[in-house]
C-alpha cells in the first residue's frame, strides 16, 4: 500500500524541566501520551509507532492492548534525533512500505485527528514533499515528510529534530495555520495554561 501514511509519536523525553514525566500528566481524563495515541489511531494514518525512551518502564502500559507499535529509544538522552530515527526504522521495516509519515509530540494535546489526515489528505495530492503545520511563524510538528525524505530523516542527529528539513524544504512545503500545535507541555507554567484552554 504504497499511499499508507505512517505516524510516529515522539514520547522519549526525560521531562527534565518538568520534574516528572509529563508523558503520564492527566488531560481530560488520560495521560498526554494515550491521549496522543488515542488522537493517532482515530486518523487514517497506519502503522502508529509510538517511541519511548528516558520513562519507558513507567510509561509502557499505556500502550497495551493497542494497536500500535512500540519502540525503546535506549539513546534518548542524545535527544529528539535519535528518537526519530528509532521510529523511522519500524516505519522502514513496516511490511506496507509507508509512502510517507508524519511526526508528531505527545504532549502537544490540541491537535486533532482531522488534522492529521488534513495533512494526509494535501500530501495525497502529490504536489509537497512536506507538509507541516504552522504557528510562531513557521512550520513544525506535527508535519509529513514523504518517502523521498525518509533518509535524511534517519541522518538527523541531536535535539533539533526535523526542524532543519523542515527549513531546508521550505518553499516547496505546504504550511497548514495551526496555531494550536504553539501548546506543548515543559513546565508547570505550561501544565496551568493547558488547564485553562
Amino acid at each position: 500500500m504504497e499511499g499508507a501514511k505512517a505516524i510516529i509519536i515522539l514520547a522519549a523525553g526525560a521531562s527534565t524541566r518538568l520534574g516528572h514525566p509529563k508523558q503520564l500528566l492527566q488531560y481530560r481524563g488520560r495521560t498526554l501520551l494515550r491521549h496522543s495515541i488515542d488522537t493517532a489511531l482515530a486518523s487514517s494514518c497506519r502503522p502508529v509507532i509510538v517511541v519511548l525512551g528516558a520513562n519507558a518502564e513507567q510509561t509502557t502500559p499505556e500502550t497495551a492492548g493497542l494497536p500500535v507499535t512500540t519502540v525503546t529509544n535506549l539513546q534518548w538522552a542524545e535527544g529528539v534525533a535519535s528518537s526519530i530515527r528509532a521510529g523511522m526504522d519500524a516505519v522502514i521495516r513496516d511490511e506496507e512500505k509507508p509512502g510517507a509519515v508524519v511526526i508528531m509530540l505527545c504532549d502537544q494535546p490540541l491537535v486533532t485527528a482531522a488534522f492529521l489526515d488534513r495533512l494526509a489528505t494535501i500530501h495525497q495530492s502529490g504536489r509537497h514533499g512536506i507538509v507541516a503545520a504552522e504557528y510562531g511563524g513557521s512550520g513544525g510538528v506535527p508535519a509529513l515528510f514523504d518517502r523521498a525524505l525518509f533518509p535524511e530523516l534517519m541522518a538527523l542527529r541531536g535535539a533539533e529534530g526535523a526542524k532543519p528539513i523542515i527549513v531546508r524544504y521550505a518553499k516547496d512545503a505546504r504550511w497548514i495555520p495551526f496555531p494550536e500545535a504553539a501548546i506543548d507541555i515543559d513546565s508547570e507554567d505550561d501544565v496551568q495554561r493547558l488547564a485553562n484552554v
